[in-house]
């Protein structure tokens, strides 16, 4: 596999420490004996170090004040939150919170009160919760950084089925989408003559794109046989070709067609959902935040939020060092602009840093019409890159396994 990559500002790697980071990742022991050994091995004071934490990871419909009401209960617990990480979208919020105890420092291992942490968080999802609205909540203990908490996000999401809000944009009857529509656009299509599924998506191109494509492809058991990814005045192209695990004849039905097309499209949305371009209506903040650690952080900061009617549409919260350091993405419960004067009042109960950018990422400067007529997106299938190098794959393959995750 060749990767051409840049640092999110669009240009080329210089930092040595992280090449060495990406090295190290690909020389994981998946790696069958590939690679650099010294790169590869793990440093001294890293092995054979036991690291655990109680995780809780928590799906239902989203609401203002959620994320508060859930950090509040916590502290009532003695519960520390080490870090959190939360998505919403289509209605329905997904969290995992990592704590510890908050007296003696380390994983919560006694089972009584795990069961009353579960059960408390549980009254507390299900608070103004509908007749029949399905909701999780469900605490572990593990080794970290065993799962990849955005890859678990991905599951969390698609186990709750937030794709079935989402609706695929088919074109019009000409076959093209209109001027300047910069969604998310999929087609699937068979390959008769070689037992494949095609897969080509097209996007906005941004960090993790590639990640939360084959994020779903994964969940949803199809292997990844070939796949071509090209990107070019901010628009991503992604072809894949599938098969499915089970049966090869799965994508023969038109549901089961429908049902991945939707599933890209809320896998590439979960992440941007609070983006103005993914949602159109959105007027929101994003929040920066770094001071010193304590107990009850995260419950204090959620809580202006909430007595201000601002509701949390993502999160990524998390320590350095003695720092707690997090981000918050923010929307006005009535639709208004959110007030600047928020930076002031979490300042005022959290001390350190807080920055308020009402631009990023909220904001997203619309196509140029350069950009429009030279990536026009197209409903029925269109020309694939990669079926112009078939040849050459098919000659290869017998080199080249499935790409698995």
């Amino acid at each position: 596999m060749l990767f051409h990559v840049t640092d999110q500002a669009g240009k080329k790697l210089t930092d040595q420490n992280l090449m060495l980071h990406i090295q190290k990742a690909l020389c994981a022991p998946r790696s069958r004996g590939q690679g650099n050994p010294e790169v590869c091995k793990e440093p001294k004071s890293q092995q054979n170090v036991p690291k655990e934490n109680t995780a809780l990871e928590i799906t239902g419909m989203d609401r203002p004040g959620l994320l508060s009401e859930i950090s509040a209960v916590l502290v009532d617990l003695g519960c520390h939150v080490t870090s959190a990480m939360a998505w919403t979208h289509n209605d329905r919020a997904a969290c995992i919170i990592y704590v510890e105890d908050a007296i003696k420092p380390g994983p919560i291992n006694d089972p009584t009160r795990l069961a009353r942490v579960e059960e408390q968080l549980e009254t507390v999802v299900e608070a103004h919760r509908g007749k029949g609205e399905r909701k999780s909540v469900r605490l572990t203990t593990f080794a970290a950084g065993r799962t990849h908490p955005e890859r678990r996000l991905h599951q969390l999401m698609y186990a709750d089925r937030d794709y079935e809000s989402c609706r695929a944009c088919h074109g019009d009857s000409s076959g093209e989408h209109k001027k300047g529509c910069d969604g998310t656009h999929v087609s699937v299509t068979k390959c008769e003559d070689k037992g494949y599924w095609a897969v080509q998506v097209r996007s906005r191109d941004r960090p993790k794109l590639l990640f939360d494509t084959v994020c779903v492809l994964t969940d949803m058991q199809y292997i990844v046989f070939h796949a071509a990814i090209s990107s070019k005045n901010s628009i991503a192209d992604q072809e894949y070709f599938i098969r499915h695990k089970g049966s090869n004849s799965t994508l023969d039905n038109k549901s089961e067609r429908d049902k991945l097309i939707l599933c890209l499209i809320s896998a590439i949305e979960r992440r941007v959902s609070h983006v103005r371009h993914v949602t159109p209506t959105i007027k929101g903040s994003r929040v920066d935040i770094r001071t010193d650690n304590r107990m009850g952080l995260l419950s204090n900061i959620t809580r202006v939020f909430r007595e201000n009617g601002l509701s949390i549409s993502r999160v990524e919260f998390g320590t350095d060092g003695e720092k707690a350091v997090g981000t918050f993405f923010v929307t006005d419960s009535s639709g208004e602009e959110v007030n600047p004067s928020i930076a002031e009042l979490v300042r005022q109960v959290c001390g350190g840093t807080v920055v308020i950018d009402h631009k990023s990422p909220h904001r997203v400067a619309p196509l140029s019409t350069k950009v429009d007529k030279e990536s026009k997106i197209e409903a029925e299938p269109r020309f694939s890159l990669g079926s112009m190098l078939w040849s050459q794959l098919e000659r290869l393959s017998s080199n080249f396994g499935p790409i698995k995750s």
